[in-house]
């Protein structure tokens, strides 16, 4: 495995947290599971005579309500034995013996309580102590329950992490990609830890939502695929692109109609550092599907130019004229030769089409271009061999004027032209400081690429 990657033991951050939620969840169903159920004493029914009517009910529980002074307005009315309550009262004690008085009426059928309980400090405060000393006794008797569900869960963590830790070493010499290892060793991880939550929903007496937990994994992920498209199909094209591996960190590319440095292979993109410094990133199933050129995977390339002479010059001199231009220039490899073709009869030049070789990850192509083209002109001009500019016709209606030169002002004028040239060695030259070395840009970039602090290239997925 490359050294950059790190071999993950833990799970996903999100299957702790799903872990956690798990004994939450526990922790509250537990107490109603594990409590004792003890049923209440039989109320003693309130006797008015025996088959009582609506209205013997409804007078007797209202002097009942009006003798005890806690409510206001108290109003009881009975339809077919429910019994409807309404009125106030001050706390919530209150409303509900009324409504348990009017239960235990004989007669009553249904109550209907209405009555209105006035906000009272105290008594909410009670009823919280009441419910947090519930809630603390119910906990004293499931803690042995959620400490188990909270041991298993770690177990099963622990046990998962270790099946990550075993798959990667298995297939460590089998596998190159480190991405697709990564996902080859959670997808054994996965359900270990599924398997542990499936165990303590079992035994907290969740068994359907254990079953659906299980069962709803895999359509889940074919929702979250689907809602997710773009996310995806960059993460497998990312795969894709790791196992293949058709270019390597530092390769000069051509994707995409950018052309670069490759800096990093990311889950969601390719980062490229354009020639010009910018740096691009390409979604990666983008890349994959759009055609790769790597000019860093064969050292040799191929480059040419065109090169236009008169029709009274000669194409075989000017052949071999070119043919030792390229022969003598040290950047200009041997092996595959070089060619000078005749390529089109023109309006008013012949045109040549050079063809040329040279070693792309040393020699920058646009500054070989420009000293071939430098040195094929002077050595074409020196020979003697006419480089005419494209035929144009000039009509001159009333005829062509000609004026004639003193020998002061064309001495004056050659010697102005002659100033204007440069010295022949400098045109004979290899190079020129404007030329710089020849030398690759992609050097100078890999260069500046250690240099400056880029997002997004912490992770790498590809080779080095």
């Amino acid at each position: 495995m490359p050294g950059s990657q790190r071999p993950e033991i833990e799970l996903p951050t999100m299957l702790l947290r799903a872990a956690g939620l798990v004994i939450l969840l526990f922790a509250c169903t537990a107490p109603t599971l594990a409590q004792d159920v003890t049923p209440a004493a039989p109320r003693q029914p309130v006797t008015v005579v025996p088959e009582a009517s609506d209205a013997k009910i409804a007078s007797r529980l209202q002097r009942i309500l009006k003798s005890t002074g806690w409510f206001d307005v108290a109003h009881v009315s009975v339809n077919d034995g429910v019994v409807f309550l309404d009125g106030t009262t001050g706390t919530q004690e209150h409303r509900a013996w009324a409504g348990t008085l009017a239960e235990n009426m004989q007669g009553t059928v249904a109550v209907v309580n209405r009555i209105e309980a006035g906000a009272d400090v105290g008594s909410t405060f009670v009823r919280a102590g009441e419910e947090f000393t519930g809630f603390y006794r119910q906990m004293l008797r499931v803690w042995p329950l959620v400490a188990l569900a909270g041991l298993v869960i770690l177990a099963t963590w622990l046990t998962a992490g270790l099946v990550a830790l075993a798959v990667r070493l298995i297939f460590a010499g089998r596998i190159e990609s480190p991405l697709l290892l990564s996902v080859v060793a959670r997808a054994f991880a996965v359900p270990v830890f599924l398997l542990g939550i499936y165990f303590v929903l079992q035994f907290s007496g969740l068994t359907r939502l254990a079953l659906t937990v299980l069962g709803g994994t895999g359509l889940i992920g074919v929702i979250i695929g689907f809602g997710l498209r773009d996310i995806t199909e960059n993460f497998l094209a990312s795969i894709l692109l790791s196992m293949r591996n058709p270019f390597h960190s530092g390769d000069l590319i051509d994707v995409g109609g950018h052309t670069g440095v490759v800096q990093n292979l990311n889950f969601r993109s390719t980062v490229l550092l354009t020639l010009d410094g910018n740096q691009v990133q390409i979604p990666n199933s983008t890349v994959y599907k759009s055609i790769i050129k790597n000019y860093s995977s064969i050292p040799s390339r191929r480059a040419e130019f065109t090169v236009g002479i008169g029709y009274d010059s000669s194409a075989v001199k000017t052949q071999t004229l070119i043919a030792k231009v390229l022969q003598e220039h040290p950047a200009v490899l041997d092996t595959p030769e070089s060619l000078v073709l005749v390529e089109e009869l023109g309006p008013a030049t012949v045109g040549l089409r050079v063809y040329y070789w040279f070693d792309s990850n040393t020699y920058s192509p646009n500054k070989i271009n420009s000293a071939l083209l430098r040195q094929t002109k002077n050595a074409l001009l020196k020979a003697g061999i006419e480089l005419p500019d494209s035929a144009r016709e000039v009509i001159f209606p009333k005829g062509v004027p000609v004026v004639q030169m003193t020998n002061s002002t064309q001495v004056r004028r050659e010697s102005e032209s002659d100033a204007g040239r440069a010295p022949a060695a400098d045109e004979n030259s290899d190079t020129t400081p404007s030329e710089g070395n020849l030398s690759n840009e992609t050097v100078e970039m890999r260069e500046q690429q250690s240099k400056g602090n880029l997002p997004e290239t912490q992770e790498n997925l590809l080779k080095k």
